[in-house]
């Protein structure tokens, strides 16, 4: 029986651990979607009281009295509201999300048998914008621009020659470049993958129909020149006749 006790004894530890700990939960929710953070209320005894508290660049309180009938709003923006009725179901609800909304939230429930916490942390998901340019010199820029997190670019066909950079920006999206040189004559196309938790984009571009549009750009733009240099003369020529007439 002793050692019985001795093998079982770490268990009952770790499970009175985990009953005292308070309960914590991670939310993701994409930027202008609807946030819903959950306070459960598992308790035998009628509920008092019941508050959220999130930290934002000021202190934004959410507070039911249940023997009142009263809810308090204190510096919490229209966006931040119960979701249902806070007496059979206090959970919170976020509507439109914003990226300012990420942070930690509390919920403490409050009755005769006394007071428990909930945690939650909201992260906020920005899908970023993405595109596929060339230099028309043989270098290809696949870019997703102010995502969180930083998305993941890869190549079809796979480059392991790619320049990659991130620049973080203070709100907290991250833009990713990430550059390869191909040749058109090696391979007529080429693909970016962009992988982020809320799109995945696929983009392609044709590199012989890049690099015929630069051809066709050098060609047009040596025209143009060529023409203006014409008409200059032509123009000069002209004004150049009428001064002799006028001096004659």
């Amino acid at each position: 029986m002793a050692q019985t006790w001795v093998v079982l004894a770490p268990f009952f530890f770790l499970l009175i651990i985990l009953v005292q700990s308070p309960a914590y939960n991670i939310v993701n929710v994409e930027a202008g979607n609807e946030a819903v953070l959950n306070c459960p209320f598992l308790f035998k005894k009628p509920l008092l009281m019941v508050t959220w508290k999130m930290k934002f660049s000021t202190y934004c309180l959410l507070a039911y009295r249940y023997d009142k009938n009263v809810t308090r709003n204190l510096n919490c923006s229209e966006r931040t509201t119960w979701k249902y009725s806070p007496d059979s179901n206090p959970a919170l609800r976020i509507y439109p999300v914003e990226l300012g909304d990420e942070g930690n939230y509390t919920c403490e429930i409050v009755n005769s048998e006394g007071n428990f916490h909930f945690f939650s942390y909201l992260a906020v998901i920005v899908p970023p914008t993405v595109t596929l340019t060339t230099d028309n010199g043989g270098v290809v820029i696949c870019q997703a621009s102010a995502g969180k997190p930083a998305a993941e670019i890869s190549w079809v066909p796979a480059n392991n020659h790619s320049t990659d950079r991130e620049v973080h920006h203070p709100n907290g999206t991250v833009t990713r470049v990430s550059s390869v040189e191909w040749k058109s004559n090696v391979h007529s196309s080429v693909t970016c993958l962009v992988t982020h938790p809320a799109t995945n984009k696929t983009l392609s571009l044709d590199l012989l129909y890049a690099s015929l549009n630069l051809h066709y750009l050098m060609i047009g733009g040596s025209a143009s020149v060529a023409a203006a240099i014409g008409i200059g003369v032509i123009l000069c020529l002209i004004f150049r006749c009428k001064g002799k007439s006028f001096g004659e």
